[in-house]
Formats: structure tokens, sequence, C-alpha cells
């Protein structure tokens, strides 16, 4: 039976702190997915010095962004799991001090595979962190505030790659690549003590955590994860010298990503709920957000690179670029957050995917003659898409999807957009390193290939996010 009496109960924790609670919570949550956003992106800025020091080439290099973002790919279905045994707190807590173990011990090391290996380690505790705002905001708030909610939750969160560059290019350039693993740690301090005295031991809901009835589905979790490592290895090594071998990973990856399918329709706990994609619109969503994803994150690994390798900037100016654009987007996310409805979401989503498609294409216009400012305008043009969709895809993707499934269709939205960001990141990296030995002259040339490439595919996801119509009535979500 539930304690709803019990200190750290859900229905205790709303007696004491009455309506506000909510954003309460929602302010706890955004400090833990700020940290792992902000090392998340932080430590592309840094590739180039720790190439160098590590003695990396590209191919190599692209692992400490698509290292993390499989680990995190690969633990964001776990994370309802999470919730249902040990609840909210025990579950966001055990994540933050992962996160913050990885950030410290990376910072420290002077092993490449050792600060991989802490790469690693945070990402699987981002993969945990991530889905969890958004399980928040469409359990706990109701329909008419989840806008405002998910574009205030928004706007905090992108503060954290608007800074972490900017911040991380100074540090990159004042004290070496290993104080950037270090910008996550205040983050991560600060959400330990409000998420031991805000966060309640229930599972979402307000729902009893029970150890014993929860269970993880184990095979399919090594299918799946086996899937994403032998795609991500396969895609890092179809082109070079072992392209035969990239192929067979390729080819073994299908087969596992087919035998975790087949499995998940006959287990009777499965990791992923595969009846959420026999709603449309949550279909479209996933498919939106795996492209979307591929191109932002392999945008956000593309353009600090593009700045240092082919403009000869200094990691400073290749941070401080972003700022502006961040500090759009934190503007663009709440008003977008307020004004988008039912009936329009689709709409902000394409706009949205239209304004980013154009900002990396235009990318070639740019070269070592240009001036920061079209560099400037041009990121900005990128954010201000994204602030378009960012509060929209979720929603829009949940419309008609039952409560009980809220925990599962979120984690696998941001489990699709986070494996669409690692499978960006290999293909930009292998495709870059293609480009520039084919253009060994014109580097600047093989980069803006790659953002061209970028262009195409967000631009594909305009014609599946144009599907997107309104759904019928939905139920509205339990606290």
């Amino acid at each position: 039976m539930t304690d709803h009496h019990a200190p750290a109960s859900l229905a205790a924790l709303q007696a004491r702190y009455g309506p506000r609670y909510r954003w309460f919570v929602l302010l706890t949550v955004m400090m833990g997915t700020m940290a792992s956003v902000m090392a998340s992106t932080i430590v592309n800025v840094a590739v180039p010095d720790m190439s160098r020091h590590f003695t990396l080439g590209q191919e190599q290099a692209q692992w400490l962004s698509a290292g993390f973002m499989a680990a995190m790919t690969v633990s964001m279905p776990v994370t309802p799991w999470l919730l249902g045994r040990h609840g909210y707190r025990r579950t966001y807590i055990g994540a933050i001090l992962l996160l913050l173990v990885g950030s410290i011990a990376g910072g420290l090391s002077n092993d490449y595979a050792l600060v991989l290996a802490m790469r690693v380690a945070e990402g699987l505790a981002a993969g945990v962190l991530q889905p969890i705002p958004a399980i928040i905001i469409l359990r706990g708030f109701q329909p008419a505030e989840q806008g405002k909610a998910m574009g205030l939750f928004g706007a905090g969160v992108v503060l954290a790659p608007a800074l972490g560059p900017s911040i991380g290019g100074v540090l990159v350039e004042w004290f070496g690549w290993r104080s950037i693993f270090f910008v996550a740690t205040p983050f991560c301090l600060l959400a330990l003590p409000l998420a031991a005295r805000l966060l309640p031991h229930s599972a979402p809901g307000g729902g009893v955590v029970n150890a014993e009835s929860a269970r993880l589905d184990v095979p399919g979790l090594l299918l799946v994860a086996g899937a994403i490592l032998l795609g991500l290895n396969g895609l890092s090594l179809v082109e070079g010298t072992e392209r035969a071998a990239g192929l067979a990973l390729l080819a073994a990856s299908v087969v596992l990503l087919a035998a975790f399918v087949a499995y998940q329709r006959r287990v009777e706990h499965p990791l992923i709920r595969l009846e959420l994609f026999t709603h449309a619109r949550f279909a479209r969503g996933a498919m939106v957000a795996f492209i979307y994803g591929a191109a932002l994150f392999g945008s956000t690994y593309l353009l600090p690179v593009f700045m240092q390798m082919a403009l000869a900037l200094p990691p400073s100016q290749a941070g401080a670029v972003l700022l502006p654009a961040g500090i759009v987007l934190a503007i663009v996310i709440p008003v977008v957050g307020r004004v988008a409805t039912v009936a329009n979401r689709s709409l902000y989503i394409v706009a949205g995917l239209a304004l980013l498609s154009a900002s990396f294409i235009a990318m070639i216009a740019v070269g070592v003659g240009s001036g920061l400012g079209l560099i400037v305008a041009l990121a900005i043009l990128g954010r201000a898409g994204l602030g378009c969709i960012l509060p929209s895809l979720n929603l829009a993707a949940m419309e008609g999807v039952r409560p009980g499934l809220v925990a599962q269709g979120t984690s696998l939205i941001n489990l699709l957009r986070q494996l669409g960001g690692a499978s960006g990141v290999s293909l930009t990296g292998v495709f870059l390193a293609w480009r520039l030995r084919v253009h060994a002259d014109a580097p600047a040339l093989a980069f803006h290939e790659a953002f061209v490439l970028l262009g195409v595919l967000t631009a594909l996801a305009i014609a599946v996010a144009w599907g997107m119509r309104p759904a019928g009535g939905r139920a509205p979500p339990g606290a």
C-alpha cells in the first residue's frame, strides 16, 4: 500500500508546497538536464585541442561526441523501468551522481581510453535524465499549461548549449581541454539538494514503487544496445580501408534490430511498447525526431570544428559565435510554447525545420574572408527554427497517446532523437573525413558539402511533419 503521508510521497509534497509544487519540480529537473546537455555539447569546441593532445584522427575524434550519444541512446529506454522500480528521487539522484563522477574523472584523466569511457558514463547518466522532464510535464500539468511548461523548460535548458561552447572556448584557450569537463559540475551540485528535497519517491503519476513487479527486459536491452553500437561502429568504418568490416557491422546491426522488434512483440514486459507506433502522429513524430536529431547534433559537432579548422578561428571565438543564437533560442521557445495550440503545432514544426534546413545550406556562403556577423546570423536563423520545433514536437507526437504510455512514449521520442544525433555525428564525421581527403587543398569546400548534407536531411523531415494533423480529443494526463 502507498503511504500518502510519507514525507517524500507525491501527496505529502503537494500538500506541503501547494499549487507551485509542480513548478518547483520542473526547476529541479531543469538543473540536471542542463548539466547533461552541457556535458553533451561543450566537448565539441575542444575536439581540435584533444585531437592534438591524444594524436587522434577525425574518425577517432568524432567518438568523443558519438560515444556520449550512443550511451545516451542505450540508457533512455531504461528510464521508465527505473522510475517504476526506484521512483523519481532515487533514479534522478543516481543519474546525477554518475554524471558528476564521469565529468570529474574525465577531466583528470590523461588516457584517451579512460576519457572516452567517462564520456560514455556521462552519456548513460544523460540518457536517464533527458526523458524525465517531458514525463513530468505530460503527467503533472494540465493540457492547457503544458505548452507554457514545455516552453519554460526548453528556454532554460537551451541556455546550456548556448553558454557551453562560449564558456568552453575560453576555458580551452586559457586552461586546455581538461577544464571543459568540469563545467557541468556546478549544475550537478545544485541539482542534488534540490532533488533530495523536492522529488517524490513515487513513480510517475504518484504510482507505487514496486521493486518486485517491475522487471527490466534485459534481453531486449542487450539486443537494442548491440544494434546501436554495431550500427554506429559500422557507420564510422564505411569510409576508408575497413569498408568491408563497416558494411558487415551495419548488416549485423540490421539483423539485431529485426530480432529486437520480433522479440518485443512476444515478451510480456517489453522494453519498448511498439503499440505506440500504431498512433499515426506518434509514428510521424518519431521519424521527425530521428531525422532532425541527426541534422542538429551533426551540425553541433561540425560548426565549432569548421570554424577552427577551416576558418582558423581561436576556440574562444568559435564558441562565442553561438552565444547570440542561443539567446534567441531561449527567447523563441517560451513564445512558441505559449502561442502554439493543438491545431497548429505541426505548422510550427514544419516552419522550424524549413528555417533549420535553410541555415545549414546557406553555410556554403561562409569562407575565410567572411565576417563573423554572417555566421552569427545563420546560427540565429537555425536556432529560431529549432525554437519552433522543441516545444511542439513532443506534445504533437503524444497527442492521442493514453496516459499509461506517456513515460514510454516520451522516452522513445527522446531515444530516437538521440539515436539520430549519434548517427548524425558519426555520419558527419565520416563524410567530412572523406571530403577532406578529396578537397585536401580546400578544406572549407569539404565543410560546405557536409553542411549541405545536413540541410538535405532536415528538409526530408518536412514532408513527414506535414502529415502530423491534429487528432481528436485526448484524455488529460494524470498528476
